[in-house]
Parts: structure tokens; sequence; C-alpha cells
């Protein structure tokens, strides 16, 4: 009878419980090709243009595929095919700033990134996490592509693709890219590149550089947003 009991009790309460909802922290407003979400309940779907995203979310593109997101506190991101971008802590209240909170986790592939609200105010509570250096910043507009022997398609002055590591590049506002071999701040108009964790951040010249630029279809202002990198139909370009 004991058992019984218990058994029912536990059955109650499981099927009473309150159920916990990841919270919704940006909508897809342009997409190109397929994107999908993995949610922390490890459950996954395949967004379209409305779509939501949620905290914990892991969006993952798929080859050929662009997509572009609009955070609570009107930040973008667009996303070049074959990224893997972990959104793992997005917290923005507009009454209170004390909660401000986001980190993103670039685990693959590329993206542009435009500055909110959040970023604006409080430039402390933003990182971005990369393999091989976490980038702060300081309310700016910027590129990020992390190559690992998956950037054949990029563009460069030599014909040959871009080494492996991380490649930056500012188009306004500053960057600073850090790891435990140091830091580097990346201004407007300047370019970065991490080669791993255990090599110091540095400065590139324009002629070594890589520049993450997107389709004009996925980049430009519809008239619901600014536009988020340069109208380009090529994914990445060398200077």
């Amino acid at each position: 009878m004991t058992s019984r009991l218990l058994a029912c009790s536990l059955l109650c309460a499981s099927l009473f419980a309150a159920p916990v909802w990841a919270a919704t922290v940006a909508r897809v407003t342009h997409l190109s090709g397929v994107l999908t979400a993995r949610h922390a309940d490890g459950t996954t779907k395949v967004l379209a243009v409305k779509s939501e995203v949620q905290e914990g979310d892991l969006l993952i593109t798929a080859q050929e595929t662009f997509a572009r997101i609009k955070f609570i506190d009107n930040a973008e991101v667009v996303l070049r095919p074959g990224t893997r971008l972990s959104v793992e802590d997005y917290m923005f209240e507009e009454e209170a700033p004390q909660k401000d909170k986001v980190v993103l986790n670039v685990l693959k592939g590329g993206l542009r990134a435009v500055s909110g609200a959040l970023g604006k105010r409080n430039r402390e509570a933003v990182s971005i996490v990369t393999p091989t250096a976490t980038i702060g910043i300081r309310g700016t507009h910027f590129g990020v592509l992390m190559c690992q022997d998956d950037c054949i398609d990029v563009q460069t002055a030599t014909g040959r693709p871009p080494e492996n590591g991380l490649h930056l590049d500012v188009t306004e506002g500053a960057i600073a890219a850090t790891n435990p071999s140091g830091s580097q701040v990346i201004g407007t108009g300047q370019f970065g590149f991490v080669r791993d964790l255990n090599t110091p951040p540095v400065l590139l010249p324009p002629q070594q550089s890589i520049q993450v630029t997107m389709p004009t279809s996925i980049s430009r202002n519809d008239g619901n947003g600014r536009g988020v990198g340069r109208a380009n139909d090529n994914q990445c370009a060398a200077q």
C-alpha cells in the first residue's frame, strides 16, 4: 500500500508540476536556406521567418544558408553558411540594467553583428565566445569568421583559403579579443586575427585581412531594421 501511495504521489507531482519555459530572446527576420534550432531540452526545430529564438538555443545554418536574427534589445546578427551559434545567455530588461547579460558562443562558422540597447548601455555585460578568444564589445558593428579547415569558399588575395583561426573586422566602434596569451583592441576599419588559445591576438594589415560580408537580400534594410554588413553577394572577401 505504501509503495502504491508513493507511486501515485510521484505521478501526481509530475502531472501538476509547473512547466519550465525557455525565454524568447530573438526572432528570425530574414532567411535564405535551412536554419535549425536545437533547444536546451534536446529537441530540434526548423525555423522560418518570424520564428522565435530561445535562450539556450543552438542555431545551426545549413550549407548555402544565411539567416538574420533580431534580439529583444534590437541587436542583430547575420549568420553565414555552416555556422553554429549557441545563445547561452540573453538577459535584457529595459528598466533593470543591473541584470544585463549576453553570452553568445560561436562554435563554428561566422557572422556579422550590430550592438543593440544592451551593448550600448552596458558593454561589459556582452561576451562573444569563440574557440580561440573571447570578444568584448564597445558599442559596435563587427564581423567574426572562425576557420577550422572549413573556409575553402572564402575569397582571398592569394587565392588560397584563409589561415585557420579567428578572423575579425570592425566597421564601427571597437572590440577587444582576449585569450590566455593576451588581448588586442580592434577599432573601426581595423582587422584582427587569433590563431589559437596559445597565440595572442594581433592586428593584421588590410591586404592580409578577411572581412565578413553578406548577400544583399540578407544584409539590406527592409524598413523594419538596420542594414547589417556591407551589401555584397560574396560570403567573405579579402581586402
